[in-house]
């Protein structure tokens, strides 16, 4: 298929999602729109690329749908020049996302598997995102080297908020992660000044678990 039957495709999937209402920030509209979801995506699967569903990267691993990547990037509501940590790099579509909003440099990364990091490290260089850092290493921990963060989130669940990646997080930040096992919600976390967190729910969620 042509680059251009790709970003056709594209175009049409985020129409729909905004048609949908399940994104409606100008900035995540954008940022779906200029990330190529098809280059993240194994070639045997990318006549899939644009249908608004997870699909497998390896390792048994999954791309997230595109409908929860532009929940999660509304939800995370970063703005250009934001310092975000990401748990989880997976195929590094959802660190291309947030790098469209706050900026290539500013978007921090670990994951877990040594061959899913190597990838997304060569996908994001290829396409022009190459200053997203990324480790390998246990997402529990976070990545304290580059803290503090003005925001953060996770693309696999945990049973409970990592609380090494809640320090490393700002007062006046904010954490996005589904918490649980078997029944996992989306939960987003708002760090007061004094350290503490406000709680919210945004729904029933399905994701892979953190491993480590």
């Amino acid at each position: 298929m042509s680059g251009g039957a790709f970003e056709d495709r594209r175009d049409r999937m985020v129409d729909r999602l905004v048609e949908s209402g399940r994104i409606g920030d100008e900035a995540t509209i954008d940022a779906l729109r200029s990330v190529p979801r098809h280059e993240f995506v194994p070639a045997p699967k990318r006549d899939a690329a644009y249908v608004d569903r997870p699909l497998p990267i390896g390792d048994d691993q999954t791309i997230s749908a595109p409908h929860m990547v532009g929940m999660m990037t509304e939800l995370i509501d970063a703005e250009p020049g934001d310092v975000v940590l990401e748990i989880g790099t997976g195929c590094g579509y959802h660190a291309a996302v947030t790098a469209e909003v706050v900026g290539s440099e500013n978007v921090y990364s670990v994951e877990y598997s040594e061959c899913l990091a190597e990838r997304a490290e060569d996908t994001l260089s290829d396409l022009g995102y190459g200053d997203v850092s990324i480790r390998v290493g246990d997402g529990w921990d976070g990545w304290p080297e580059h803290a503090p963060y003005d925001r953060a989130y996770l693309t696999c669940a945990a049973t409970e908020l990592p609380e090494p990646v809640a320090e490393q997080v700002v007062g006046g930040g904010r954490i996005l992660a589904p918490i649980g096992r078997r029944q996992q919600m989306l939960k987003q976390f708002d760090k007061r000044a004094d350290g503490s967190l406000a709680t919210e729910s945004h729904g029933g969620v399905r994701f892979v678990q953190m491993r480590g």
